[in-house]
């Protein structure tokens, strides 16, 4: 039976020769992931079960990253349940802080997750390691205890929507851009409950950043799994960090697509969803005149060593606009440190900009960035819900880092052209 990648992964874990759309498989999980949020509901769910020990410590990751380093009391206590469970049962990885980053950039970075791996993550943005190759998906966090518990999860096997990305992105354009501009063709569940299959000749010019961001925001079109096939970028990537060998799977040539949707790349121009949707997407000519008070450039969507390279770019000889305050959250402590060996942070800082610690904080408007009412952030994150980043009269607008570090400077949503 012929099967996309997706399925095929799935197959594999399920110990199957074949699945189809729709067949409801228990499958075995290379990683389960939860964080200091979702963490705590999980290991109540499991010991409420009985529970004495995870089934392997080595395939479980705790990453405090929301509210790390903690912004009040109930973080902190949060954090102290993940802590000590993680020290009951021995896990291996638990990041915390000094040790830390965003999850979703974390785990890849430290070659936890990678080509061919099937992970479950009690974070909605779990599906962004379709990037190396990997089937990953969010759950709640009752799944998440069951797989601490059992080292295995149902699944409903997805159906496929192929992407074929055709030529070269323009200048200024980037991974955001175009997973923005697939989001506002197709709707915020427009994937629903299917993987996101991204093929054609234009991948070639997205690096792995570009494709983690991608993947990172499939689930903002309502998709299952967003994945890349695995070509010698990602292996570029996973060469030397990887833990486990990849297993790499391709889609049949006559695998079944409910869709094919084609991508001119070279035609896009810089995206950006306008609130609060993220299908609410407009190019610079669709604008207007919209004055910002804060901007973000960072989050397990845009806060790789890539983006700030981007950011500091633009902001290099330049400053913050007067009554902007911009924001610079590298991704994790490894990115952090090459931002200050490449004399990007002195950059940030010259331009009147802060640098933050690695966290989710402002994306999910935890803390380090919150909006007050009637306030408009420009922010490289990937929601822009009503009172995503603050007050319920607050407004996100979701950008490239071009877009976000060009608005920092003109103190008002702009493209990097118009500088």
């Amino acid at each position: 039976m012929a099967m996309t990648m997706s399925q095929k992964i799935l197959a594999y874990h399920a110990g199957l020769d074949s699945v189809e759309a729709g067949q409801l498989i228990m499958a075995d999980l290379d990683l389960v992931l939860a964080n200091d949020i979702t963490g705590p509901v999980a290991i109540k769910e499991f010991k409420k079960s009985g529970a004495q020990s995870v089934k392997n410590r080595h395939n479980i990751a705790l990453v405090m990253d929301h509210f790390a380093p903690n912004k009040d009391i109930k973080s902190a206590q949060q954090c102290k349940i993940c802590r000590e469970f993680a020290a009951e049962q021995k896990i291996d990885n638990f990041f915390d802080v000094g040790k830390m980053g965003i999850e979703h950039a974390l785990l890849p970075e430290q070659g936890l997750v990678g080509a061919g791996d099937l992970v479950i993550g009690a974070d909605s943005h779990t599906c962004t390691y379709g990037a190396l190759g990997a089937f990953s998906t969010g759950v709640g966090s009752t799944d998440m205890a069951a797989g601490m518990m059992s080292g295995k999860c149902w699944f409903k096997v997805p159906s496929a929507i192929k992407f074929v990305l055709k030529g070269r992105p323009a200048k200024y354009i980037c991974g955001k851009d175009i997973i923005l501009h697939i989001i506002g063709l197709i709707g915020v569940d427009g994937a629903l409950y299917k993987s996101m299959e991204f093929t054609g000749d234009g991948i070639k010019y997205l690096s792995i950043d570009d494709r983690f961001t991608i993947c990172n925001m499939a689930i903002e079109a309502g998709a299952k799994n967003g994945i890349f096939p695995v070509d010698d970028i990602a292996l570029d990537y996973m060469k030397g960090r990887f833990k486990r060998a990849p297993r790499i799977f391709e889609s049949d040539p006559d695998a079944q697509y409910e869709r094919v949707i084609e991508i001119d790349l070279s035609a896009l121009r810089p995206t950006v969803a306008f609130p609060h949707l993220p299908e609410n997407t407009k190019t610079p000519d669709e604008w207007g005149d919209i004055k910002i008070d804060q901007v973000v450039i960072g989050s397990c969507t845009n806060g790789h060593i890539s983006d700030l390279r981007i950011a500091a770019d633009i902001l290099k000889g330049r400053k913050v606009a007067k009554n902007v305050r911009a924001i610079i959250i590298p991704a994790t402590n490894e990115i952090y440190l090459q931002a200050i060996h490449e004399g990007l942070v002195d950059i940030f800082i010259n331009a009147g900009a802060i640098v933050s610690t690695p966290t989710c904080g402002p994306c999910l408007g935890g803390y380090m960035g919150i909006l007050a009412e009637n306030e408009r952030a420009v922010s490289t994150t990937n929601r822009n819900f009503v009172g995503r980043m603050g007050h319920v009269t607050s407004e996100v607008y979701l950008a490239s880092p071009y877009v976000a570090a060009a608005s920092a400077v003109t103190g008002k949503l702009s493209s990097p052209e118009e500088l």
